[in-house]
């Protein structure tokens, strides 16, 4: 096929298109194409569909083997073959830039080599110019992509985060196994950020991580215990947690009975430490319980002493339970609560973002706090020393704007010590009842709570000329009418009328020496269980019963 003209390849970003006529200047020793340094083709094919090597050179025979593009090789010798491994040439002609030649001059290749204008660069600074087709060579689903990305990134990273959100899931997967980051994502985590950091090192650790990881392998694990994992977009997800912005996880793997998104449409955190008092135990109980009766359900860590306490208080109310894992819903820790999981799977509902198998570490802890606080409309810290993790729940609370309260315990407590001091520096609200957390992060006019008031008292209900009359009569000794009407700064009629109310009502009594108050005698309310100590009443036999033993006196003949 003879070719005369055609079209030049389109340039690489930031490099110089080739110059057509470079050849024409030089024609003794060809000018190399700019793109020859990364020729993966075969032959002098580069890319594919379109040659890179500048404008090929004309020619006047046909030709029915391939050879190089001028611009990538010297000119062979007349009556040579330039392309051995390709079959010999049949057609030849003149060239009239080159000279003679009896090699072919095809037209634009169609080689199947990748060039280096879409091929993957070798590191994490020069990525492609186009981004990968979604799913195009990744091989997996959307759910199968974020199992796997689960396995190669640590919980709660942002920069996975981010790359996620910008390129999505399929894309950023692909990137990883080609150990390429787009320019400008790059550009963005490096320039715009207060610590850079190194992406090099954070790329090979994701490369390695994914490369051991089977995402269809811990799926099936997964069903086989019972659990599922749930994505962002399906209906069970629990959309709060996409105010967490880059650190939201990237799937969650549940195991229960309950719906995750419906449980905590109303849910609080109930938070505290581990090496909690007896008091705080019995607090946290009530809360969950409390809690658990009004319609709200209980979310918490599922560790020792508060957490475990909340979530036995919520079970035992029947109510739906949300326990936070910071290791795989298929590992039990602490282990002890084997017993108290297994309740809450069959009534409510166990989560992690950590894959199955993985075990809880220090870092892991405080990472998964932020769930129980994005989870949940508010979180109460029912004890807390100074250094705590409750408090390390507290922070993610406030920074997602959520309520936040605090219940007071005794000052000499070290384990209140932290509540204490949300309180004083004004974090949180102080919070002593279930009933005053509902009334903190529930819907206005709809969950508010009872204002507590002081009993009242009979003297209370009195007006005011007879409580100054009431005032003026001493407890001890006697006062006449018109002494008690000086003392009340009140004229003696109404003073008169006022002692004979006061005497009517029991509050005064008369005496030889005039008015005094009357002595109240104090009567204390016996508890309900106090009817335990009181001793059995004695049985009264019925008039016609006989007595069980007869009477020696009555039976003798002297008392008949």
């Amino acid at each position: 096929m003879s070719s005369t003209t055609s079209q030049p390849a389109a340039p690489h970003a930031g490099r110089t298109p080739a110059d057509p006529h470079a050849i024409s200047r030089a024609p003794t020793e060809p000018e190399p194409a700019p793109w020859t340094t990364a020729v993966t083709g075969r032959g002098a094919t580069i890319g594919a569909g379109t040659a890179t090597g500048g404008e090929p050179a004309p020619t006047t025979g046909p030709a029915t083997g391939p050879s190089p593009s001028p611009s990538l090789a010297p000119n062979p010798a007349p009556g040579s073959n330039p392309n051995p491994g390709l079959g010999p040439a049949t057609g030849a002609g003149p060239c009239p830039e080159l000279g003679p030649t009896t090699g072919p001059r095809p037209g634009p290749t169609t080689g199947p080599g990748p060039g280096p204008n879409i091929g993957p660069g070798p590191g994490p600074t020069t990525g492609p110019t186009t981004r990968p087709g979604p799913g195009g060579t990744t091989g997996l689903t959307e759910v199968e992509a974020r199992a796997a990305l689960m396995r190669a990134t640590d919980v709660g990273d942002p920069i996975m985060g981010r790359l996620v959100t910008q390129y999505g899931v399929l894309n950023a997967v692909q990137a990883i196994r080609t150990r390429t980051l787009p320019p400008e994502f790059i550009t963005t985590e490096t320039t715009q950020r207060d610590r850079p950091p190194d992406l090099t090192a954070r790329l090979n650790a994701w490369y390695a991580r994914l490369a051991a990881a089977n995402p269809a392998a811990d799926l099936e694990a997964g069903e086989r215990s019972g659990a599922r994992l749930i994505t962002p977009g399906t209906p069970e997800w629990p959309t709060q947690l996409d105010q967490l912005g880059s650190s939201r996880p990237l799937a969650l793997w549940v195991h229960g009975t309950a719906d995750l998104r419906f449980s905590c449409l109303k849910s609080v955190a109930v938070v505290g430490a581990r090496a909690a008092t007896s008091y705080g135990t019995h607090i946290a109980a009530e809360f969950g319980v409390g809690l658990s009766e009004a319609g709200w359900t209980v979310v918490s860590g599922g560790a020792f002493g508060i957490d475990g306490a909340a979530h036995r208080g919520a079970l035992s109310a029947d109510s739906p339970t949300v326990v936070v894992l910071a290791c795989g819903v298929d590992i039990c820790y602490p282990s002890n609560h084997d017993t108290l999981f297994a309740a809450v799977r069959r009534q409510g509902v166990v989560i992690s973002e950590c894959p199955p198998g993985v075990h809880p570490t220090r870092a892991r802890f405080l990472i998964r706090n932020r769930l129980i606080a994005a989870l949940s409309r508010g979180t109460v810290v029912v004890e807390a020393a100074v250094r705590s993790g409750a408090l390390n729940t507290a922070t993610h609370a406030m920074s997602l704007n959520r309520h936040l309260g605090a219940v007071p315990g005794p000052i000499t407590s070290s384990m209140s010590a932290g509540c204490h001091r949300l309180l004083r520096e004004r974090k949180a609200v102080c919070i002593t009842s279930p009933e005053e957390m509902i009334d903190l992060v529930g819907v206005i006019g709809d969950d508010l709570a009872s204002q507590s008031r002081a009993p009242a008292v009979p003297r209370d209900r009195l007006n005011e000329p007879t409580k100054r009359v009431l005032d003026a009569i001493p407890t001890r000794g006697g006062a006449g009418p018109a002494s008690i009407a000086v003392a009340a700064g009140m004229s003696l009629d109404a003073t008169l009328s006022a002692l004979g109310g006061l005497a009517a009502a029991g509050y005064i009594e008369r005496t030889a020496s005039g008015w005094r108050l009357r002595k109240q005698t104090t009567s204390y309310r016996k508890a309900p269980d106090s009817a335990a100590l009181e001793p059995p009443p004695t049985p009264q036999h019925a008039p016609t019963d006989h007595p069980p033993f007869p009477d020696p006196e009555q039976d003798s003949p002297e008392a008949t």
